[in-house]
């Protein structure tokens, strides 16, 4: 069994195999789920060198960390577990959120999560999104002062501004900087790709594969995904978006095919190859709940893609129809 490579978040963070998890579709966003498939799916993503496991208080109202507690338990020295505050998702409506950054609520968010996790610290902890009313040296000097009391080992942000990283990094150092990127979304590339570069920030991608859209697992979320399945709320995921979207994904399918790979591993080697292009570390943290799926997208930690494959697919990001988020407003990109 070869395990996949390692990296360091930032200057001075953790080392940790160059792919992650996101276990936030293991209990909640994505439909049904297999508690016992997406246990063993933790099982096999360590042992295949996988030690970046994320999760968010949000997920699941905390039901999501209680779900990797016991995970935690048996393997707490190899695992470098990240979570994230600051974000509450109405249950009745995913649309109405709320956010808060302020020192209380950090005190607050980070008990609630160490007692639902079972651990005594959390490796990496983020600010899952910006509060504009607070501001961000208060939250990250919060956050600091829960490293000082071992509370927390290394601060990350997520979905923040070139601007918001460098101040924050005037405060203390940040080890990641979690947003979306992946071949359908790539404004990030403007400006926080190259300030995280300069401070020397790693960049942890989310959705890679498109929440599942680049490996054709859907076409139209209002078509093929459950009710309760969050994707059904992004533009660019139902109607005419959707339509026009599957469309553009033609060289990604012929890439593949001449591969002998899925469209997945090929989309995910590119997020991979951004650490080349743009000089940095680059871990993306794509998530699944099969034994199946994460021994495939380990693989393309080892596909180097050419010239002509990139080129191929450099236009895709500018052609894509609709936003990611419908309110883009908690975006990096709505404040840029």
């Amino acid at each position: 069994m070869t395990r996949i490579a390692t990296a360091q978040l930032g200057t001075s963070g953790p080392e940790v195999g160059i792919q992650g998890l996101g276990c936030m579709g293991m209990s909640w966003a994505y439909g049904p789920t297999d508690a016992d498939e997406a246990r063993a799916t933790l099982e096999r993503a360590l042992e295949l060198g996988v030690t970046l496991f994320d999760t968010a208080d949000v997920y699941g109202s905390g039901e999501n960390e209680k779900f990797l507690a016991p995970f935690l338990a048996a393997h707490r020295e190899e695992v470098v577990l990240a979570t994230k505050y600051s974000l509450t998702i109405d249950p009745q409506d995913p649309s109405r959120r709320t956010i808060r950054n302020d020192p209380a609520y950090i005190r607050q968010s980070i008990e609630g999560s160490l007692g639902r996790l079972g651990v005594e610290a959390v490796d990496l902890y983020y600010m899952h999104r910006r509060d504009v009313n607070v501001p961000i040296e208060e939250s990250v000097g919060a956050m600091a002062e829960l490293v000082r009391e071992g509370k927390v080992k290394h601060l990350g942000l997520s979905e923040v501004t070139a601007g918001e990283l460098r101040a924050a990094q005037e405060v203390h150092p940040i080890a990641a900087v979690q947003s979306e990127w992946s071949l359908f979304s790539r404004d990030i590339e403007r400006a926080v790709v190259p300030a995280a570069a300069e401070l020397g920030v790693a960049l942890v991608p989310y959705s890679p594969l498109g929440r599942g859209f680049l490996t054709g697992s859907f076409v139209n979320a209002e078509k093929d995904l459950s009710q309760d399945d969050f994707r059904r709320t992004q533009p660019r995921f139902t109607g005419d978006n959707a339509a026009a979207n599957a469309a553009l994904l033609a060289p990604l399918h012929e890439i593949a095919k001449a591969r002998s790979a899925s469209a997945g591993q090929i989309a995910l080697a590119w997020v991979q190859q951004r650490a080349q292009v743009h000089g940095l570390t680059v871990v993306p943290i794509p998530g699944t709940r099969k034994r199946s799926r994460v021994e495939e997208n380990t693989e393309a930690t080892r596909l180097v893609l050419t010239a002509e494959e990139l080129a191929a697919l450099e236009p895709l990001a500018g052609e894509v129809a609709g936003e990611r988020y419908a309110d883009m407003s908690f975006t990096s990109a709505g404040r840029d």
